[in-house]
């Protein structure tokens, strides 16, 4: 599940790319410096980690996205539910909803997941 934790300002440091990408380095060393005050070797350092993971990637000076939010928030869910739960979507739901009551929304959108799951070929 390494690699999809983040730390929190890489966290923020990939919300920042996923809402300017694609985006020419020298204009996110910008970015980065007006929303965090960093200088433009944290931001190379902290863009190589997240390249790394590939979650994005530096082509010619221009950092494109490899992973968008939504696959990498599938991804991470997906790595939460092999290490805790081997695997296993229901155990995961018994375990979430032991505590907290699902709702009526929530218990329809659901459904609705899983009806239309079943009709996919």
């Amino acid at each position: 599940m390494k690699t999809y934790q983040l730390g929190e300002m890489e966290e923020k440091f990939a919300e920042l790319i996923w809402q300017h990408a694609p985006v020419g380095s020298g204009d996110l060393t910008r970015l980065c410096e007006e929303a965090f005050s960093w200088k433009r070797t944290t931001t190379y350092t902290m863009l190589k980690r997240l390249c790394d993971r590939g979650l994005f990637a530096n082509e010619k000076g221009t950092v494109v996205v490899r992973m968008s939010r939504e696959d990498f928030q599938a991804a991470r869910g997906e790595a939460f539910i092999d290490e805790n739960f081997q695997g296993s979507l229901p155990l995961f739901l018994t375990a979430f909803s032991r505590k907290r009551r699902l709702g009526e929304q929530e218990i329809r959108l659901l459904r609705e997941l899983i009806d239309n799951y079943e009709e996919e070929p």
